[in-house]
């Protein structure tokens, strides 16, 4: 899937075809990816981006201005993926308690198909400049959302005890962006779909009152 990062990313292309900026930023993402993770953002020079995507020197500035664009794209394609993969997971689902869970599950999928663009965001924000840093934050900000509001739900339905929200979004934000991070060792512990359980049911234990339990087993009649 391409994914276009959020228009007001304020990187300038001199490109006007709003599919082929979106084409031709795609190949500099997967590729900035790949050498970022690999051996740095300050190391790596937008020749090698542009041998890796592909395309020459001088057609990468076309769509950005420098380098510090690229990274920006990156960071964004992550988050951008978040807001195009959550939803459709969530389409036609009703449950509050099944959409938390199903969010959660998604949030968790992405980052697996995105796990070197997630662990750079971690390690090179900060060479982003501060309004870019900010720009981020805000993106950051939206993407949970997707998961806060279920949490809420949840909470008005009386399927979860009331807790701190945001930082309960942020305790399920971290379980995910965990699988990345962590997962030179915890490919060795288990697959993508144990984690994910496991989790959904740390959490469900964590959170569930009586009647959320009730629900949780009927949902989820294995992990009962």
């Amino acid at each position: 899937m391409d994914i276009e990062p959020d228009e007001h990313s304020g990187v300038k292309s001199q490109v006007t075809d709003r599919a082929l900026v979106q084409k031709r930023r795609g190949q500099m993402i997967a590729a900035a990816t790949e050498l970022f993770a690999r051996q740095g953002f300050y190391r790596t020079t937008i020749q090698e981006i542009a041998r890796k995507a592909g395309v020459s020197s001088g057609l990468i500035y076309q769509y950005v201005e420098d380098k510090e664009d690229v990274l920006l794209l990156v960071l964004l394609s992550v988050l951008e993926s978040y807001k195009q993969e959550i939803p459709a997971a969530l389409a036609g689902l009703t449950d509050p308690l099944q959409r938390c869970f199903v969010a959660l599950d998604a949030y968790c999928r992405v980052v697996d198909q995105r796990r070197a663009a997630t662990v750079l965001a971690y390690r090179s924000t900060k060479s982003l400049p501060q309004p870019r840093r900010e720009l981020i934050k805000a993106a950051e900000l939206q993407t949970n959302e997707l998961i806060a509001a279920n949490l809420r739900a949840c909470i008005a339905a009386g399927l979860f005890r009331d807790v701190n929200v945001e930082l309960t979004t942020y305790q399920m934000v971290t379980f995910a962006h965990s699988w990345a991070l962590k997962h030179w060792r915890l490919r060795a512990v288990c697959a993508l779909d144990a984690y994910i359980a496991q989790g959904r049911d740390f959490f469900a234990h964590a959170l569930l009152t009586p009647k959320g339990r009730a629900a949780y087993r009927r949902l989820y009649p294995a992990a009962a």
